[in-house]
């Protein structure tokens, strides 16, 4: 597939490196050509430099015509909407346009969009809100994704020493009809698709499916029945991204937002709630202003700044003072690697959430709510069995599924269920596939 990317840009460039691992004809148009040059140095694609002020001529040049996915990402969202109108225009097949004004992503604006040949309309920071959100909602968990409104979970799950099932193997404490299935356990650098002879130990990362009904279950079995229900959370950073979880914080829970610009501070208060937040214009990365402002009376901490390495430091101090759940927005790839090492509970990365969210606009069949998950660089996504497809030929344990792939389980109905080698999938369910090496849109050839 033909894959145009306007804008260089963090997002830009990390959705070129995506595409290009999957082996997609891929051209990025920028006007900085240093951009295009370190892009072009690590990724197999072709760049066109060019002036958004010629617009026309720089989609021409790249035969926007012909191209299966147009994407504008960069920083002005006026010329995203315009390029991508532009594109549609010219040929293109699907567009995608990243926007950052909240006014721009009501159902009623996107509606317009879309009849103006708009395929999908992303705000990245609503996209990190509502991770953030999510992550809240199960203090205990580090992660949480849902397949059809949360009849089927995934969670990702720190083990800790209170678990009740370590050393166990999953053939003795999963049994066929088991409430739970671990789909992946990150054990130091090491990510393992598990079998029945494998086990938990203190330090694991896990990821478990289940059911609503058997979340609080699953809580009890890993020993978390302690952690505290999220009442009172911290922001530092008073940017965009810390603007959109202020406005879809849940009933019962305050926050204090630490914002060191006075000018930004005066901004906040006109545009959060100021019944359910608090703008604290105080350096939030300063231990004495967080005692000041009783952190230790807080269940989460989330920092949200655009510097990485002052997030990371922030969770580490918000540890230090007693808070159980640390959020860190890390948008520089290089430290990924330190924020999970340093245990922070939950990595938020822009690029990531948006570059899932577009991927899936390159497949064929019935797939959607594709995610990233940067803890075990491993791929979840729920597809639509299709009536006479392979996936719904033969019993599970007979698919010749890839090794590095898992079924995490599926919804039938409305209902969700777990899966095991029995299981026949029928057309019509929405499956659960975590992938872990296996590429995608191999794996979709299952459900076409």
């Amino acid at each position: 597939m033909k894959v145009i990317i306007t804008g260089a840009g963090a997002i830009g460039a990390h959705l070129a490196d995506l595409f290009s691992k999957v082996k997609q004809d891929i051209i990025i148009i920028d006007d900085d050509e240093q951009k295009l040059e370190r892009i072009q140095a690590e990724c197999d694609l072709m760049t066109i430099h060019s002036s958004y002020t010629t617009p026309v001529k720089a989609l021409k040049d790249a035969q926007a015509e012909s191209a299966d996915l147009f994407i504008a990402v960069t920083h002005d969202e006026h010329l995203n909407l315009s390029l991508c109108t532009l594109a549609k225009s010219m040929g293109a097949r699907k567009t995608v346009a990243k926007v950052e004004n909240p006014e721009l992503t009501t159902p009623w604006v996107i509606n317009s969009f879309r009849a103006a040949g708009i395929t999908c309309i992303i705000d990245p920071d609503n996209l990190a809100a509502i991770d953030i959100i999510k992550g809240l909602e199960i203090n205990w968990a580090r992660q949480r994704w849902e397949v059809h409104d949360g009849a089927l979970t995934l969670l990702g799950v720190k083990i800790i020493s209170e678990c009740r099932i370590l050393n166990q193997p999953f053939k003795e404490t999963f049994k066929p009809n088991s409430p739970f299935h671990v789909v992946a356990i990150k054990r130091g650098s090491s990510t393992i698709i598990p079998t029945g002879d494998d086990f938990l130990l203190p330090e694991d990362y896990v990821y478990f499916t289940t059911t609503k009904s058997f979340i609080p279950d699953l809580r009890h079995i890993m020993g978390k029945d302690d952690y505290p229900a999220v009442k009172n959370i911290i922001i530092i950073g008073g940017g965009k991204t810390a603007v959109r979880v202020a406005s879809m914080l849940p009933d019962g829970i305050k926050a204090k937002i630490f914002e060191r610009d006075p000018h930004r501070c005066e901004e906040l208060i006109e545009l959060v709630d100021t019944s359910q937040v608090m703008i604290i214009n105080a350096d939030g990365r300063s231990a004495a202003n967080l005692l000041e402002e009783n952190i230790k009376g807080s269940q989460a901490f989330i920092a949200l700044t655009g510097n990485a390495e002052a997030n990371i430091l922030a969770c580490l101090t918000a540890k230090e003072l007693g808070v159980n759940k640390t959020i860190a927005m890390i948008e520089n790839m290089d430290y990924l690697g330190i924020a999970r090492s340093v245990d922070i509970d939950t990595i938020i990365n822009k690029q990531a959430l948006t570059a899932s969210h577009i991927y899936q606009l390159l497949l064929h069949g019935d797939v959607r709510n594709i995610r990233n998950l940067l803890t075990v660089n491993a791929d979840v996504a729920e597809f639509t069995a299709r009536p006479g497809s392979p996936i719904t030929r033969k019993r599970v344990k007979e698919l010749g599924f890839p090794r590095e792939a898992e079924l995490g389980g599926l919804v039938r109905e409305g209902k969700g269920m777990l899966v095991n080698g029995e299981t026949i999938i029928q057309a019509g369910d929405i499956v659960m596939v975590f992938s872990h090496g296996a590429d995608i849109s191999k794996i979709e050839k299952y459900f076409l």
